[in-house]
């Protein structure tokens, strides 16, 4: 009766599909802002989760005696009354059948009614939690940590919202004729048939509640999923793995990618060196012709063709040239082809 009528506020209210009805009425205190609950999937048959409520907060789990310094805002959100009508034919129908026990005979419909009145909403303050837990870490030794680590299915879950009666409501159910005028007896104890029924419940009993998951990691931080998209459970060993794996080769890449930028500047500047002094004009005074060194020469006068400097080839562009030195031997060839500048100069220091 009390998860029925949480289930239709739930639904009727909305908020994105966030919200979640409290399952039962004696467990409405355990869902609490800052409380945690364990998210567990039905089976694959049924897309819905099952939230199971738990005698701990998000404290207990923490390492640490310091208090969550988080606060929790609360204001109005409306004022709740409905009516409805239930066929007993349906699972809504049967289960309140069961719930209350109530005498269905030559009956095909229920009659619903919920009167919660002005209900609240208490909400913690997001931004402070999420700076408070990057210096928190979960303690392992918690007996829910162990018990939740070890099941793949359950996520452990902290209660970011409730919503809550403002005084005591009533809910109350008869059993009637589909068509007829349904009535509503609020504790009628002259009702010997039975059917009519009606609980009465104190003010502040959540009725609602939202969560965030909580992913944990092996290290004992942890991250709350404020979007739908970020999934909660704990980081395994082998997801641990992969990870590492993933950085260590994006730090390979970065490395490689260092290295052939490094090779691409020495090649420009190389590029940039010798073409500095391609199209001089050749004068004397840039031979030297002093006794005991190398002499440059114009091998087209040897009757040796124009070739490629064996320089400038490690650049990306092949110049060539009439010029070098007979002094100088390479792959056993009695002369190499030298630009007159710079490359004569640069290959001599180097052989020096």
């Amino acid at each position: 009766m009390f998860a029925a009528a949480t289930k239709s506020f739930v639904k009727q209210v909305g908020d994105g599909g966030r919200l979640v009805p409290v399952p039962s009425l004696s467990e409405a205190d355990k869902y609490q802002p800052l409380s945690l609950v364990v998210k567990k999937k039905r089976c694959f048959l049924f897309p819905r989760y099952k939230f199971t409520s738990t005698p701990f907060t998000l404290k207990d789990i923490l390492l640490g005696d310091r208090e969550i310094s988080a606060g929790i805002s609360s204001y109005q959100l409306l004022n709740y009354e409905d009516e409805s009508d239930v066929s007993l034919y349906g699972r809504r129908g049967n289960h309140i059948v069961n719930d209350v026990g109530i005498n269905v005979t030559g009956s095909d419909s229920i009659a619903v009614k919920a009167s919660f009145g002005i209900v609240t909403k208490h909400e913690v303050e997001i931004s402070t939690l999420l700076k408070e837990i990057t210096t928190r870490k979960i303690n392992f030794d918690h007996s829910l940590i162990r018990q939740s680590r070890s099941s793949r299915k359950a996520v452990l879950c902290v209660v970011m919202e409730s919503i809550r009666t403002a005084r005591q409501c009533s809910l109350s159910v008869h059993a009637g004729i589909r068509g007829e005028a349904m009535r509503f007896h609020f504790m009628d104890e002259q009702n010997p048939k039975g059917r009519d029924k009606a609980i009465v419940f104190p003010a502040h009993t959540t009725i609602a509640f939202s969560v965030f998951e909580l992913f944990i990691y092996l290290d004992g931080a942890f991250d709350l999923c404020v979007t739908s998209v970020s999934k909660g459970g704990f980081e395994r060993e082998e997801t641990a793995t992969f990870a590492l794996l993933y950085r260590l080769r994006n730090i390979l890449f970065e490395r490689n990618r260092r290295v052939m930028d490094a090779i691409s500047r020495s090649q420009l500047y190389l590029d940039d060196l010798f073409s500095d002094h391609y199209d001089k004009p050749l004068s004397m005074t840039d031979i030297s012709l002093k006794e005991g060194t190398h002499i440059r020469v114009n091998l087209l006068n040897h009757n040796i063709p124009k070739g490629p400097c064996i320089l400038c080839g490690m650049g990306n562009l092949k110049r060539e040239t009439v010029y070098g030195c007979f002094q100088c031997s390479v792959d056993g060839q009695k002369y190499v082809r030298l630009h007159a500048v710079p490359c004569f100069d640069i290959w001599h220091k180097r052989m020096k």
